[in-house]
């Protein structure tokens, strides 16, 4: 069974739902992690996750959403974190792409949310377009600072020097339907390159649908299409991927199971 490590069910009306859980599960995957984007959105992403066995969330702010409120504290974090089906802390980061908050701004955020994850023990997932340098420079400030932490570095897209200090650093590095896009090979190289322990794969659903259906809503379903094309470049089966990145995904995500296949 697969693991969709990052998706987004609250962009479906609520009576979608329990339908694309289904089609999900039909496709192999066996547990699903729907992403907090914003607080006021927490009590929405835990009971969705409450909702459904295969289904987990984070609670955390979007880089895209940093100025929408004050910067929280690690407390008003951790306070919204202390539920049975919060998994992470995330998606939290920079976004220099769209540059929707100020950098110094976003950047005090995403501060805030590793040092909620280094208090709780539960993994950050880190959003990270077009601003690998200070990226990195932050994550190995806060590793240093107040000591290791679990992350993702989630939809990677980034280059291999990101990826590189996300690995010494303990973090995983999650690839998503940007894989099997024919333009991707360089992405692909630092996929084929990943230690093994370190990979996961996710949707970003209902964005980034894979080939074939690049340009349609992407759901959770679609996540093996991207599974089987990170099992080929790396002369897997698609099996063989499925319970790597699941046992990685379960080591990452205090908490998070795959229910058992029924008989």
């Amino acid at each position: 069974m697969l693991v969709d490590s990052h998706c987004h069910l609250d962009h479906w009306r609520e009576e979608e739902v329990a339908e694309v859980v289904a089609r999900a599960r039909a496709q192999g995957v066996g547990a699903l992690v729907t992403i907090g984007t914003r607080l006021a959105q927490a009590e929405t992403v835990k009971r969705i996750a409450s909702a459904y066995p295969e289904v987990w969330c984070t609670v955390g702010i979007h880089p895209h959403n940093a100025v929408e409120a004050p910067v929280p504290t690690v407390e008003e974090l951790l306070r919204l974190a202390d539920h049975p089906r919060v998994v992470g802390i995330g998606e939290t980061g920079l976004d220099y792409h769209y540059d929707r908050a100020p950098r110094a701004v976003a950047a005090d955020v995403f501060r805030v949310h590793i040092r909620a994850a280094q208090r709780s023990g539960l993994a950050l997932v880190i959003h990270a377009r077009d601003a690998d340098d200070d990226i990195a420079a932050i994550l190995e400030d806060e590793y240093a600072r107040g000591g290791p932490f679990r992350f993702v570095l989630h939809c990677f897209s980034s280059g291999r020097r990101l990826a590189e200090v996300g690995i010494a650093l303990g973090g995983m590095v999650s690839f998503s339907g940007i894989l099997t896009f024919k333009r991707s090979d360089a992405l692909r190289a630092i996929a084929g390159e990943v230690p093994a322990d370190r990979l996961l794969v996710e949707t970003d659903s209902p964005y980034l649908a894979p080939e074939p259906y690049r340009g349609k809503r992407c759901e959770p379903a679609m996540v093996k299409h991207t599974a089987a094309t990170l099992a080929k470049l790396r002369g897997m089966t698609l099996n063989a991927l499925a319970e790597l990145t699941t046992a990685n995904a379960e080591r990452l995500f205090r908490g998070l199971r795959v229910p058992a296949i029924p008989a």
